[in-house]
């Protein structure tokens, strides 16, 4: 059977010749040939040093013969996992592993230990500072709020936002002076406590106040807009004559018929009121100021009756607006005393008598 490689049988060294004492077979000098070794079975040059005679001065003693490899440090692998050297060190065959040595495992540990320490003060760095804008961010809202919070309450309660002017815009019929005067309870108070019940109870004294709106002007000033109810018609009564409006509230009341104003053949609170009322509000004021009469027995009978004597045959209050459009086309058409009757019960589809 043959040997590998590198494993031939190789014949030990001769030692050296000592004075007096007879060479072995083979030594220098010596009349055998040695054999003819072959090229493939040549000594490698690792075994060539293990095999080299150890020389001597005569009287020195024969040095142990070294057992150990030589040391080299452990090879380095990059980021992908590869040797940074594959090549092995000169002498060393391919598959020879290098021994680390504790000196160079201590500085090993110390760099890692060090490594270690410098990556857990980052991480603690990073973490604090991260807390710490955490912190300052809830700090500096929270300080917003509260100083918000404290100025409301200061305007609130400051002297410098009390109550000392009412404005009253839109007020016709009635009082601007009397509306101030109801509201004078409230002076002296600051904006944001004004008591809007109190002013709705002094201002519901007022019948023809329809709506109002308060608006607060800082530092001390609120402005109280008013909407009046608007008369539609007059109707007879117990007293004489009632003016009122769309909701049957009283606006005036005289022995006479308020000039300019329709009568209303209705009954307050019923459907054809209802009905008559929507009628006149739908109309332009340039055949309202027209109009001397409206009845409405139903809510889908109404009649009108303008001056001159001419009737307008309204029907229901549905599409009131287009009516009122198409009456007064036909007015200026045929005016009034040419036609008896205008009827626009249907409004695509008017009569003249």
């Amino acid at each position: 059977m043959k040997r590998p490689q590198g494993f031939e049988h190789r014949p030990a060294p001769l030692p050296p010749a000592v004075p007096g004492r007879p060479a072995r077979p083979g030594a220098s000098g010596s009349k055998s040939t040695p054999k003819a070794t072959p090229k493939s079975a040549e000594p490698s040059s690792r075994d060539a040093a293990q095999t080299e005679p150890i020389r001597t001065q005569p009287g020195e003693p024969v040095p142990a013969p070294a057992l150990l490899a030589p040391v080299f440090p452990l090879r380095r692998t990059d980021e992908a996992g590869e040797t940074a050297n594959p090549q092995p060190a000169p002498g060393l065959s391919p598959g020879f592993t290098p021994v680390l040595t504790p000196a160079a495992a201590r500085s090993r540990l110390r760099g890692a230990r060090r490594a270690r320490k410098q990556y857990e003060r980052e991480e603690v760095r990073r973490f604090t500072g991260r807390s710490r804008r955490r912190r300052t961010t809830w700090l500096v809202s929270l300080g917003t709020l509260a100083a918000l919070i404290a100025f409301v309450v200061a305007g609130a309660y400051s002297p410098l936002m009390a109550l000392r002017t009412i404005e009253v815009v839109g007020a016709n019929r009635v009082p601007a002076d009397q509306v101030r005067a109801a509201l004078e309870g409230q002076l002296g108070t600051p904006l944001p406590l004004v008591d809007l019940t109190a002013v709705r109870d002094d201002l519901s004294r007022f019948r023809l106040i329809r709506s109002y709106a308060v608006e607060s002007r800082p530092p001390g000033t609120i402005v109280v807009r008013i909407v009046e109810r608007e008369p539609i018609g007059v109707i007879p009564s117990d007293s004489g004559f009632d003016l009122v409006d769309a909701a049957g509230v009283v606006i005036e009341s005289g022995d006479e018929p308020q000039d300019g104003y329709p009568a209303i053949t209705a009954e307050v609170g019923s459907s054809g009121f209802t009905a008559a009322a929507a009628v006149v509000e739908s109309l332009p004021a340039g055949i309202r100021t027209q109009l001397t009469t409206v009845a409405a027995a139903t809510k889908d009978d109404v009649t009108l009756t303008l001056d001159g004597g001419a009737r307008v045959v309204w029907g229901s209050v549905e599409e009131s607006d287009y009516k009122a459009v198409v009456l007064g086309a036909l007015m200026v058409e045929h005016p009034v005393g040419e036609v008896d009757e205008y009827d626009v019960s249907s409004p695509d589809s008017a009569v003249l008598r």
